[in-house]
């Protein structure tokens, strides 16, 4: 097999969602699977957390059908507002929750299930609050299921409190209109700052995969590996180590079926020199090679944020499901 090979530990998936359900008790948990679970495969990951979960959050409405296709029956919530009708219609086709933020996507939706964004601070989908009793004029009682918003810095406990100030009056202002409606201001770095942010239920993403939000510390433990398959050991005749000139002698080179095109980063080596587009050089001598375990680690080397690393690490790769044991 020519692919790189990315192990996805379903055990350790489960241990960490049963970990967040530790921290916030009774609440309604919804599990974010979009960007195809941040790389770990959306339907297996949806499938191995319905036991555990109240629902789902993807960011399109491509990504709800592909779970209604793989069977998963519980809610589903699209993070993004629907930008036309096509939109509308595969949502509704598949019984997915679209996300409102004005007016005219209130209009858009007709009568279909939705959860209110709130813009509270992050300044990316939303509606502000001057807009949110109209939007409540448009839609029926029945058909709003959640209100939500988004911490822009979970760790900054001040501008979370300014944030979770108009959340508040957001969601008084729903539950006047739907008392049953679930209200979720949390996400990972909310669930770790506990207390009033939890509200009626959460959306966690990094911690199922175990990492943390910058600023925060939890008990979770990584999901995925990655591996890359030695394609040949060659002896090193002077001259490059892939594109650059060779510093030192080598005796024997390994070359490895990972490059930049698997989603890692050129400029990261994971050997000798840069990474090809599809190899990387190195004198370690397995054959298969273990890439990446931290994504955190690597994202440091880079100078990106695991929640990038996840997303690319297993572009081309085979996914193997496991579970201990």
């Amino acid at each position: 097999m020519q692919k790189t090979l990315a192990v996805i530990n379903l055990s350790n998936l489960v241990k960490n969602a049963r970990t967040v359900r530790s921290l916030i008790g009774e609440r309604k948990f919804y599990a974010v699977v979009k960007a195809d679970a941040y790389g770990h495969g959306g339907a297996e990951i949806a499938s191995a957390l319905e036991d555990v979960v109240d629902g789902f959050c993807v960011a399109i409405t491509d990504e709800g059908a592909a779970l209604r296709l793989a069977g998963i029956s519980k809610p589903v919530l699209v993070l993004t507002p629907p930008l036309g009708i096509d939109d509308v219609a595969r949502g509704e086709f598949y019984n997915l929750s679209f996300t409102v933020n004005s007016a005219r996507t209130a209009q858009m939706i007709g009568g279909n299930p939705c959860h209110i964004k709130v813009n509270t601070g992050m300044n990316r989908f939303g509606c502000g609050i001057e807009e949110l009793t109209d939007i409540l004029k448009i839609l029926s009682a029945e058909q709003i299921e959640g209100v939500y918003s988004h911490l822009y810095d979970p760790a900054d406990e001040a501008a979370s409190e300014r944030q979770l100030d108009l959340f508040d009056r957001a969601e008084k202002l729903v539950k006047e209109k739907n008392p049953q409606a679930v209200s979720h201001f949390a996400a990972s770095g909310g669930i770790l700052s506990g207390g009033k942010y939890l509200k009626d239920g959460v959306r966690c993403g990094i911690l199922l995969y175990g990492y943390s939000p910058e600023g925060f510390s939890a008990g979770v433990t990584p999901v995925m590996k990655v591996y890359a398959r030695r394609a040949q050991i060659t002896r090193f005749t002077g001259g490059g180590i892939g594109y650059v000139r060779a510093r030192k002698n080598y005796k024997n080179i390994g070359v490895y079926r990972l490059g930049y095109a698997d989603g890692f980063s050129r400029r990261t080596p994971l050997g000798e020199g840069p990474l090809c587009m599809d190899s990387f050089l190195s004198v370690e001598g397995e054959e298969l090679k273990l890439v990446l375990s931290d994504a955190a680690v690597y994202a440091e080397r880079c100078g990106t944020i695991p929640y990038e690393v996840l997303c690319s690490a297993a572009k081309r790769a085979e996914r193997m499901y496991i579970y201990d044991g």
